[in-house]
């Protein structure tokens, strides 16, 4: 196992956490946000100092790498280079929407074929979203969606489906006219640093290790930009 600092800045809340051999030692959030740019140098200094206190390394900086706020990603990821340099440590990519799903998975009783669907909210009936089975296997990729009553009506016609995220409350309001009984939704569902713990670890004994110089975000305005460009 390794120590691991965990920034999460993707969405409005701004989430640090540090883990040492699989254990959360250390947590900062903020949900008032968003206070990324005022709140994540403090957070993270008081987490690398907590961990020389202990006399325990950084391993690794895991980082939330979207999609997300353009703005929040970019402070996020800024700062975890910053500290990959300062202390020769490894940087470790981890999707906002899987950290998203991981309180449920080890929170909650999901059937064994159940599909999660983090959603995060975008302008008017759309969201960013993906799909995936309990191994956290991807059913439908990353990429934008506009909400309709009949969307992801392919998948809830076999399974149990679990919506999540900002996002979620606006497919919650159109689905249920619909009386669909296998839609299940949960609340209060935010990406959070310390959740990132079990997805970074599993990446740095794969060997998943970011190059810091060019490592970039996944922006939500990539979705915008391929979208306009398959219209052409």
């Amino acid at each position: 196992m390794a120590a691991v600092l965990h920034i999460e800045t993707s969405t409005e809340v701004c989430s640090v956490a540090y883990s040492h051999d699989g254990v959360c030692l250390f947590e900062r959030s903020d949900m008032t946000g968003p206070n990324h740019a005022s709140v994540l140098g403090g957070f993270v200094r008081d987490a690398i100092a907590f961990a020389d206190s202990q006399m325990l390394p950084v391993d690794a900086v895991a980082v939330s790498c979207g999609p997300g706020s353009y703005t929040g990603l970019r402070i996020g990821v800024s700062t975890a280079k910053g500290v990959c340099y300062g202390r020769n440590a490894k940087l470790i990519g981890v999707p906002t929407l899987e950290v998203m799903c991981v309180p449920l998975l080890l929170g909650e009783k999901i059937p064994e074929n159940a599909l999660l669907c983090p959603m995060i909210d975008a302008r008017r009936m759309e969201v960013y979203t993906a799909v995936y089975d309990r191994a956290l296997r991807p059913v439908k990729m990353i990429g934008a969606e506009v909400l309709n009553e009949y969307s992801f009506s392919d998948l809830l016609k076999g399974h149990d489906v679990y919506f999540f995220g900002n996002g979620s409350d606006k497919f919650r309001a159109v689905i249920e006219e619909r009386g669909v009984s296998n839609a299940h939704f949960f609340d209060n569902i935010v990406p959070l640093a310390k959740n990132m713990m079990p997805l970074a670890e599993q990446r740095l004994m794969r060997g998943q290790i970011e190059d810091v110089a060019y490592f970039e975000p996944f922006y939500l305005k990539e979705f915008v930009a391929v979208k306009s460009k398959n219209k052409l």
